[in-house]
C-alpha cells in the first residue's frame, strides 16, 4: 500500500502544484459471501472485505471549493459546498458530491478541499467501488473538518448519498463493510437493527472472485423495480400482519399461509428473500461449526435462488457457478452483488487456488468467448 500513497502523492503534486498538508485515506471494497438484496428488506447480510480499495489523496483549502481529480479517468472536476449539483458529465464525483451534501445536511461544516482519486476495485463489477469513494471521500471531509462520526453513522451517510443524491436505492451492507470491515473475517449484519459481529473465515479456504467483465449499470438496472416489489409483498401480506414493516419479518410457513394472495412474480420476489434470510443465519452456524461443506451448499442453494426466483443473475455469471460444480477442491460459489453481471465468490481449497484460477477462466472462455479476471479477498 506504500507504494500506492507515495504514488498518489505524486500525482497530487502534479495536479495541483503543491505537496504539503496532503493526506492519504483509502476505504475498501467488498464481497458478499451470503445474503443477497436481502439488506433493503431489514435482512441478514454476510460480507467481508477485499483487498481493493479506492484511495483519496487530500489537502484543505481555505474556501468551499472542492476540487477534484479522477486518476483513473484523467477528469478533473470542480464543485463548491454552497452549490452542489449532480452532474451527469462526470458520475464518478456524484459520489462524492453526495457525501459533502448529506454531511451538510446533518449540520457538519465543511471546508473546501483539493483532491486526487484513484483505486483498483473494479468498477461495475458488484465489488462496490461507489461505496469504497463514499467512505474514503468521508474519512477525507471527517479528517480535515475535525468531525468525530462513529463508523456505523458514516456508513449511512454513504447509503444517504447513494440513495438520495446519487439516485440507487441500495441498503447499507456496502458502506457498512467498507466502513467496518476486517479481513479474513466476514461480518455479519442485521440490517434492520445495526447490530454486527466480525467471524472468522476458516483459514483452509481462500475466497476467490471471479469477474465475468459483464459491465452492469446499478442505476440502469432493474435493482430499483426488485426492491419496489418488495414492497409491494408487504404491503399486500400486512392486510394479514399488520405488525411486520419488511419481508425480514416473515418466515417460509408465514409465506406459504398467503402465498395465493400474491401475484406470481411477487411470490418469486418475496420466497427469494425469505429464504435467503434463513440461509445467511444458516450460514453463520456453518462458519462457526467449521463445517464448510455445508456453507457452500448455501451458496449454491442462494444462486438458484437469485437465478430463477430473484432473476437477477444472467448467462455469464451462471456459466461460472456451473462450472465449479465439477471441482471437488470449490466448496461453493454463487453470483455476489446486484447482479445483471458482475462477479461470483467461490470458496477454494487453498492449496487449489491456482489451479482453480487456470480451470475457471479456460471453461469461461469456453462457454462465453470471454476472458474472466480473477482477485483475491
Amino acid at each position: 500500500m506504500n507504494h500506492v500513497k507515495t504514488g498518489i502523492q505524486e500525482v497530487f503534486k502534479e495536479v495541483y502544484g503543491y505537496e504539503s498538508g496532503v493526506t492519504v485515506y483509502s476505504a475498501p471494497g467488498r464481497v458478499n459471501l451470503i445474503g443477497e438484496h436481502t439488506d433493503y428488506n431489514d435482512g441478514y447480510v454476510l460480507p467481508t472485505p477485499i483487498d481493493r480499495y479506492i484511495w483519496v489523496a487530500a489537502a484543505p483549502r481555505k474556501d468551499c471549493s472542492v476540487r477534484m481529480y479522477a486518476a483513473d479517468f484523467q477528469e478533473n472536476m470542480k464543485f463548491t459546498l454552497d452549490a452542489i449539483k449532480y452532474n451527469t458529465k462526470h458520475r464518478w464525483a456524484n459520489y462524492v458530491q453526495g457525501v459533502a451534501k448529506i454531511l451538510m445536511e446533518e449540520g457538519h461544516s465543511l471546508r473546501g478541499m483539493d483532491l486526487v482519486i484513484t483505486g483498483d476495485v473494479p468498477l461495475g463489477a458488484g465489488l462496490s467501488s461507489s461505496a469504497a469513494l463514499e467512505m474514503a471521500a468521508l474519512r477525507a471531509f471527517q479528517d480535515l473538518n475535525k468531525l468525530s462520526i462513529d463508523p456505523v453513522d458514516a456508513a449511512y451517510i454513504g447509503k444517504r448519498a447513494e440513495n438520495e443524491f446519487v439516485g440507487v436505492q441500495c441498503g447499507v451492507m456496502d458502506q457498512f463493510v467498507s466502513s467496518l470491515g476486517e479481513h479474513g473475517k466476514a461480518i455479519l449484519i442485521d440490517c434492520r437493527t445495526n447490530d454486527n459481529r466480525l467471524i472468522e473465515l476458516d483459514p483452509a479456504y481462500c475466497v476467490v472472485i471471479v469477474n465475468t467483465m459483464k459491465v452492469r449499470e446499478l442505476e440502469d438496472s432493474a435493482y430499483n423495480e426488485r426492491r419496489a416489489q418488495c414492497e409491494e409483498a408487504v404491503t399486500i401480506l400486512q392486510n394479514h400482519c399488520p405488525e411486520v414493516k419488511a419481508l425480514r419479518d416473515f418466515s417460509t410457513e408465514q409465506l406459504l399461509n398467503h402465498w395465493e394472495e400474491l401475484p406470481e412474480v411477487i411470490k418469486r420476489r418475496a420466497r427469494h428473500v425469505v429464504t435467503e434470510n434463513q440461509r445467511v443465519l444458516d450460514a453463520v452456524k456453518c462458519l462457526e461449526a467449521g463445517d464448510m461443506e455445508m456453507f457452500g451448499e448455501l451458496m449454491y442453494d442462494s444462486h438458484e435462488s437469485l437465478r430463477h426466483d430473484y432473476e437477477v443473475s444472467c448467462r455469464h455469471l451462471d456459466v461460472l457457478v456451473d462450472a465449479t460444480l465439477g471441482m471437488d477442491y470449490v466448496a461453493g460459489a454463487r453470483m455476489t452483488g446486484a447482479g445483471f453481471g458482475g462477479c461470483t465468490v467461490n470458496l477454494v481449497e487453498n492449496d487449489k487456488v491456482e489451479k482453480f484460477i487456470s480451470e475457471i477462466k479456460e471453461r469461461y472462455f469456453n462457454g462465453t468467448a470471454k476472458r474472466a479476471e480473477v482477485y483475491l479477498a
